[in-house]
């Protein structure tokens, strides 16, 4: 027995020795430096209203929580707005590094929508440095609403709408980051033959970081004008103007912000933004995402 309990002393003794030397040389070598992919561009998967450039986690599902009370100008009657409300609920998950995909619901119109996004080319550092990531996002919009214009027969595919775009951006240092957002909002039906089917649209978004865990972010959409625009659908909106504080907890982010843009779909803040800030059709809105592992690596 006491063989035995020297023969594993001794044995244990060299496995340390050994740990500790290997530890020692690993910390010696000069490793040859690879890619790094870079994250934290934005503290959460919107700007504002538009995506941005972070996907939630491989294995996650993130529950979202979108909020918009009524415009300034509606006055003390209405409390500047706090007695009226639009909401978005939305469940986001992420099906690999690559993809992630999301369902949500919208008193907005009553709309149910669906989106994927994709990265296509990925922000990194180190020796094949990359100075930009390209994601692209599509969604579909149901307008659930019941069928009001008699005139029209009520078709399925004309409650439907569909965004396309491409997000183009960087992380340019630790406290800034940048995007830049083209793309096309296609609605199977619009109100006369005036109206274009097709709106396309550039956006551009920003954060700069204050601290560790809050940030303020800024974002606009510009609408292409069409060739005609008087008596269109154009003519009757606004481009969409948003600013926003981001405060990071634990698993939230909580994301205060004022815009002009009361609806929280890709098709009704890129073409169906109805105020403006001029005029104080501002609204105040907030954005709580909370994410829940499903799927440990």
């Amino acid at each position: 027995m006491k063989t035995f309990f020297l023969l594993i002393t001794l044995s244990f003794s060299s496995i340390l020795w050994a740990q500790d030397n290997l530890d020692s040389l690993l910390n010696t070598i000069e490793t040859k430096p690879g890619k790094e992919i870079v994250k934290g561009a934005f503290k959460g998967t919107r700007v504002i209203n538009l995506h941005s450039l972070e996907k939630v986690a491989p294995g996650a599902l993130q529950f979202i929580i979108q909020h918009r009370f009524g415009a300034l100008n509606g006055g003390a009657y209405q409390l500047f707005g706090l007695d009226q409300a639009t909401i978005r609920f939305g469940l986001e998950y992420g099906l690999n590094k690559h993809i992630m995909i999301g369902v949500g619901r919208s008193s907005f119109q009553k709309t149910f929508d669906g989106f994927i996004k994709a990265s296509i080319l990925r922000q990194q550092k180190g020796e094949k440095s990359i100075p930009v990531s390209v994601l692209y996002f599509g969604s579909t919009a149901l307008n659930s609403m019941k069928w009001e214009d008699t005139s029209r027969t009520d078709f399925f595919a004309n409650r439907l709408a569909y965004t396309h775009q491409v997000i183009i951006g960087s992380k340019i240092n630790e406290r800034i980051s940048f995007e830049i957002v083209p793309g096309v909002v296609h609605k199977n039906l619009v109100r006369s033959k005036m109206d274009k089917n097709d709106q396309f649209f550039v956006g551009a978004g920003a954060r700069v970081k204050l601290s560790r865990r809050t940030s303020i972010n800024g974002e606009y959409i510009y609408r292409i004008p069409p060739a005609n625009k008087q008596g269109t659908d154009f003519a009757r909106n606004y481009n969409a103007l948003s600013i926003g504080f981001d405060i990071e907890t634990g698993g939230h982010v909580f994301q205060f912000h004022f815009t002009n843009a009361l609806p929280m779909i890709e098709k009704g803040f890129i073409t169906e933004t109805a105020e403006s800030w001029s005029d104080g059709g501002i609204h105040l809105g907030f954005n709580i995402s909370r994410d829940f592992v499903l799927k440990r690596k």
